[in-house]
């Protein structure tokens, strides 16, 4: 599809903000929450990142689509964004490890985009007003009149109670077999798990299986694990009552558990403590976290629109012990990790296996097979 032969494109933000541009991806409607991501690069993980199910992705940078698609970067089976955003997108792709173009991917996989648009103008908005519902419209959909399309997305359902854990979940359990040595078997719970997430475990000895984000505390011990991983995945937490029951109960049998993104979220909820909606989330790499033990900023790569709440710099009690807020987010002091002390179990809000991002946080994975280690010759925590 050359730039000239765009079918017009409408997005319309639920404030009533609109934006005209052309076509990119899929003609059409979607609808979902509009959030931003400042990378200027892997926008392949992005888009196949299961967390962002239900969202709109604004790309800040510009220029987006030079490097094409490739098969070796998806982080999963599909694209899950809800629609796509961009400035400038590249009219040719150059890459030796592309196998296809970025727009070709997006209308594959049916994604509404919009291309043609403001975007720094448009992130701006949503970090004063805060994420928010939005609709893209092209084609014949765009043609409707402007009170039409933004009463269609006023309708639309907000972020804020959504339980999307269902659609994004493997259906079947599968394995992923250590590299190496044999050192840890983990289960996986699969809330929105990316592919490199059971990978870099791979990396350190440990055979991962993988499993339905409805399985049991029995279905999962009946798989003898040194530890039990909560993933990422997208929703609002608060609804995600079976995966807290779950995790409760592997602490309460002082199992080893692990959680990221919004497993830290779900760690959170089991000790009691409470979540909330940010105002625009943490998407996108480069953001600064600093572990409270060692004081050591890391640059980390982040996709949350929730948070929990914890108090800072003091221990607090819990129904499975004590616990702290062991990472925080820089700029705007969010928690972003927990760790229990009288259980072995600790979190982080943030992606360790930075795929795409900055690999500063690959020591969590380390940290994991500490855990398991010191469960195995009788520790605690």
């Amino acid at each position: 599809m050359t730039r000239t032969a765009r079918p017009p494109a409408v997005l319309v933000l639920e404030d009533g903000r609109t934006m005209h541009g052309d076509a990119y991806g899929a003609i059409g409607t979607t609808l979902g929450e509009a959030v931003f991501s400042t990378g200027m690069s892997g926008y392949q993980e992005t888009l196949t990142d299961p967390s962002y199910q239900g969202q709109v992705v604004v790309m800040t940078a510009p220029h987006i689509g030079n490097t094409g698609m490739n098969h070796e970067d998806p982080e999963s089976r599909r694209i899950w964004v809800a629609g796509y955003v961009v400035r400038d997108p590249s009219r040719i792709t150059s890459n030796w490890r592309a196998t296809s173009g970025l727009e070709d991917d997006l209308v594959s996989a049916g994604v509404v985009g919009i291309s043609g648009v403001d975007t720094r103008a448009l992130t701006r908005h949503l970090r004063d007003r805060g994420a928010m519902r939005v609709g893209i419209f092209s084609g014949p959909a765009a043609e409707r009149t402007p009170d039409e399309l933004l009463a269609e997305v006023q309708r639309a359902p907000q972020m804020a109670g959504a339980n999307l854990t269902a659609e994004v979940t493997t259906q079947e359990a599968y394995v992923v077999p250590a590299i190496g040595e044999h050192r840890f078997t983990v289960v996986a719970v699969d809330l929105g798990i990316k592919a490199m997430t059971p990978h870099r475990m791979a990396e350190r000895g440990m055979q991962v299986h993988v499993v339905p984000a409805d399985w049991s505390v029995e279905q999962i011990l009946t798989l003898s694990p040194d530890g039990v991983f909560f993933s990422n995945g997208p929703g609002d937490p608060a609804t995600a009552d079976h995966a807290v029951a779950v995790m409760g109960e592997l602490l309460s049998r002082r199992v080893p558990v692990f959680g990221i993104c919004f497993g830290n979220q779900v760690l959170g909820r089991a000790l009691g403590l409470g979540t909330y909606k940010l105002r625009y989330g943490h998407r996108g790499i480069n953001q600064p976290v600093m572990d409270l033990a060692t004081r050591k900023v890391e640059v980390t790569a982040h996709n949350h629109g929730f948070a929990v709440d914890a108090p800072l710099g003091v221990e607090f009690d819990t129904p499975h012990g004590r616990a702290v807020v062991s990472h925080v987010c820089l700029n705007d002091d969010v928690v972003e990790g927990l760790r229990c002390l009288d259980v072995p179990a600790f979190s982080v809000q943030y992606h360790p296996e930075a795929a795409a991002g900055p690999h500063d946080a690959g020591y969590l994975f380390d940290r994991f097979a500490d855990l398991m280690t010191d469960a195995r010759n009788g520790g605690t925590a």
